[in-house]
């Protein structure tokens, strides 16, 4: 036990030293750390785009594989257990820690920018663009990320659940290391790296996130945007998801599920309703079919001659942003997800929340492009260079603005604090050596430092670069979740082999 706890406070030690150390360099020296991160992403996107979209293709390939393979059956856990949650809940917790608050954040935003500034060959303001922007939108937002999610959340959940190993990346590894090597030099890099690119990337949401609900008060109420409004509305929802975490899943984050799930559904529904309705219905059912169409071409498609500046830009940048937060989401839908067949965690974790967002894509992104034909090219670029206002921007036009409004701030703060709390447990389980249930001083340390990181990147400027140097790090998990699938199938069969 001793051997164990000494491991789990190197890892949690050695993450510390390493984030307090990345962020100083990061405020301190922002330009030079800038640079840098810059620098490196452009040579592995420029280099490796295409191994990012291979990688992302064979998680899909690989999550369909297992769900319709003769170890669906298998369950999460011993042959007799029950799922811990009900379906509901269970799919409301790992919706809002996988992308709640970006699909507010990016709903109307990311439609209207491709619709702006589509790649070379297709005329911005179009028709093409329009038809454009929710094909690609559905890409980034639908099946992908959710495999990419499955891949670690499986092979974790089976390894700690069924084999009873600790809940930590290193863990997945066992079949194909060993047990010895696994908690050796190599384990602790792996649980390093993991721990590194949630608190990189949950503290760059975070600010984000802040970024958009000082929006939505400005707009709402005046408050002005600045920095000081910024750092009372970190202090207020820190306050309130370090409680929740502290609280435990099975109240404090459960019930922050549930109400996402209905505060989505209300504004969801709204939308549809009070948005140009019909419009929507043909958009979703017509850009399904283009992605659909389309899947594997888009799934690989990468120029061996021509400029991939817009694909650099955009998809090799989110399969690696959806990489990067791979071991978080990944280790809290584990933790939730015991006593689950695998073929019900591949349609819960993949096709359920996918589907859902197509079509909040549909509905938020019909209502931006509703308003973005009809206003001037360069007036559509302002606003989409600004991507936290547009939401609020497009609300303007329709019914209802106040109320709209008022709900996705909400929507924003619980989606904020999911994901806050649901990073919370996370980094504390992978930094006490798997612990499913880890100590609330552990939650409330990693809770703090979480927060001071998203008020100090705010203050320096260098929300993208952490965002960036996140991906960076999260390059080599590229290699880490193909071994997984490897690991996990080795795992499978020898079971299988067991019971013959």
């Amino acid at each position: 036990m001793d051997n164990e706890k000494k491991r789990g406070n190197y890892v949690f030690y050695i993450s510390l030293f390493f984030v307090i150390f990345i962020v100083a360099w990061g405020i301190f020296f922002s330009n030079s750390f800038t640079k840098l991160v810059n620098n490196i992403f452009r040579f592995l996107t420029n280099r490796f785009g295409w191994l990012y979209l291979i990688a992302m293709f064979s998680f899909v390939l690989f999550a369909i594989y297992l769900a319709f393979s003769k170890y669906g059956n298998i369950k999460l856990g011993p042959d007799n257990s029950e799922p811990e949650f009900s379906n509901l809940s269970w799919f409301g917790m790992l919706f809002g820690a996988g992308m709640g608050i970006g699909l507010v954040f990016w709903g109307v935003a990311e439609p209207l920018s491709h619709f702006a500034n589509p790649p070379l060959g297709i005329e911005p303001g179009s028709t093409n663009a329009m038809s454009f922007s929710m094909k690609s939108s559905f890409m980034h937002w639908g099946i992908h990320p959710w495999a990419n999610y499955s891949v670690i959340g499986l092979a974790l959940a089976y390894m700690q659940f069924r084999k009873e190993r600790p809940g930590l990346i290193s863990s997945i590894f066992i079949p194909l290391i060993g047990e010895e090597r696994a908690k050796g030099a190599l384990g602790k890099f792996i649980d390093i790296s993991a721990v590194f690119a949630t608190v990189a990337g949950v503290a760059t949401s975070l600010g984000l996130g802040t970024l958009q609900i000082n929006s939505g008060l400005d707009y709402l109420f005046g408050i002005p945007v600045n920095i000081f409004v910024q750092i009372i509305i970190i202090s207020v929802i820190t306050l309130i998801f370090i409680w929740t975490a502290v609280s435990g899943i099975e109240k404090g984050i459960k019930i922050l599920g549930d109400l996402n799930l209905v505060l989505a559904t209300i504004l969801l529904v709204l939308v549809i309703l009070l948005g140009p309705t019909l419009k929507i219905v043909n958009m979703f059912i017509s850009s399904l079919g283009n992605y659909l169409q389309y899947f594997i071409e888009d799934s690989l498609s990468i120029n061996a001659f021509e400029d991939n500046t817009w694909l650099n830009t955009w998809r090799i940048f989110y399969w690696s942003w959806w990489i990067a937060w791979a071991p978080f989401v990944g280790t809290f839908i584990a933790r939730i997800s015991k006593g689950r067949t695998i073929r019900e965690f591949i349609i819960g974790v993949t096709l359920v929340p996918a589907l859902v967002s197509l079509v909040w894509f549909a509905a938020f992104g019909t209502m931006g492009l509703n308003y973005g034909r009809n206003i001037d090219l360069t007036q559509l670029r302002d606003i989409v260079s600004t991507p936290s206002i547009a939401l609020f921007e497009v609300f303007k036009h329709y019914p209802l603005t106040s109320i709209l409004s008022i709900i996705t701030i909400f929507l924003l703060c619980t989606f904020f604090i999911t994901s806050a709390n649901s990073a919370t447990f996370v980094l504390s389980m992978l930094t006490s050596n798997g612990n499913l249930n880890p100590s609330n001083k552990k939650k409330v340390l990693w809770g703090l430092i979480q927060s001071l990181l998203a008020i100090a990147l705010l203050l320096s400027g260098g929300l993208a670069a952490l965002q960036t140097a996140s991906i960076v790090a999260a390059f080599p998990f590229i290699f880490i979740m193909i071994f997984s699938i490897v690991s996990i199938i080795k795992s499978l069969r020898e079971e299988k082999t067991d019971k013959v």
